[in-house]
């Protein structure tokens, strides 16, 4: 079985070999988050004015975000340019996933890599587009209006790691319709597993949702939790859709012997 011309499948490859490809598939990902770098740092100030928008539009008018070193709106604007390559390289650095972990890449399942690609791009990006427009500014309402007696002073390193992981963390977890997608294929998850399983999935939503948000309020995390429900609901329908799928591959493999 070989993956394409000159490579190994992942049956054939020794645990050195694994280690070589994974380094490999690393390398190119950083290479391509450099690469993405230079467009995130020559806009780095628009990207850094689009994050600021959530908290800035709560603020009294004129009031900026705050430093406290003379080096720290530097180092933002690093962040942030890397902030924009994430996002920007995304699909290659998902290629790289997919290179990696692909059980081997029959000619049947070449197909696939262009559906993971888009898949796991398009719930990424809208994972964070989800946290920048409804999970942040309603977590920045919640906390500028307990402290409406006091000045605010927020720092721009404050701000931009909450930031971070708020947008980073929604977009990752808004993987799973995917993830599922590819453990169904493989046979590890099935609807009927996923459907008798579902209160545990409920009460590990609401914990990721709770590390994920920035309040401790219920509320908040509910705004978060729930989609993640919407998607473990559209979860099982793409396990049962990939189950039936199978089903029918199977019984026509075995009505053509037959025949």
């Amino acid at each position: 079985m070989r993956l394409g011309k000159g490579r190994k499948s992942p049956d054939e490859m020794t645990f050195l070999e694994h280690l070589e490809d994974l380094r490999k598939r690393l390398f190119y990902s950083v290479l391509a988050l450099i690469a993405g770098f230079v467009p995130g740092w020559i806009f780095s100030k628009d990207i850094y004015a689009v994050l600021a928008r959530p908290v800035t539009r709560y603020l009294p008018e004129g009031t900026k975000l705050a430093f406290t070193s003379l080096t720290a709106p530097f180092m933002l604007y690093i962040k942030v340019a890397f902030l924009g390559s994430i996002f920007l390289m995304s699909p290659f650095v998902f290629l790289q996933v997919w290179y990696f972990v692909a059980p081997g890449l029959y000619q049947k399942e070449r197909k696939y890599v262009v559906p993971f690609v888009l898949m796991t791009t398009f719930f990424f990006s809208l994972g964070a587009v989800f946290g920048y427009f409804i999970v942040f500014p309603w977590a920045c309402r919640f906390f500028l209006a307990i402290a409406s007696d006091f000045q605010p002073v927020i720092t721009v390193d404050q701000y931009f790691g909450l930031a971070l992981k708020v947008l980073l963390g929604i977009a990752v977890v808004f993987e799973l319709p995917t993830l599922v997608f590819f453990l169904a294929k493989m046979g590890l998850v099935t609807a009927g597993w996923m459907v008798r399983n579902f209160k545990y999935a409920v009460l590990v939503v609401f914990i990721v949702a709770a590390v994920i948000t920035p309040t401790p309020d219920v509320v908040t995390q509910s705004i978060v939790a729930v989609p993640m429900l919407v998607l473990y609901g559209l979860s099982i329908l793409i396990a049962l859709a990939v189950g039936r799928g199978k089903e029918r591959k199977r019984r026509a493999g075995d009505a053509g012997p037959a025949g």
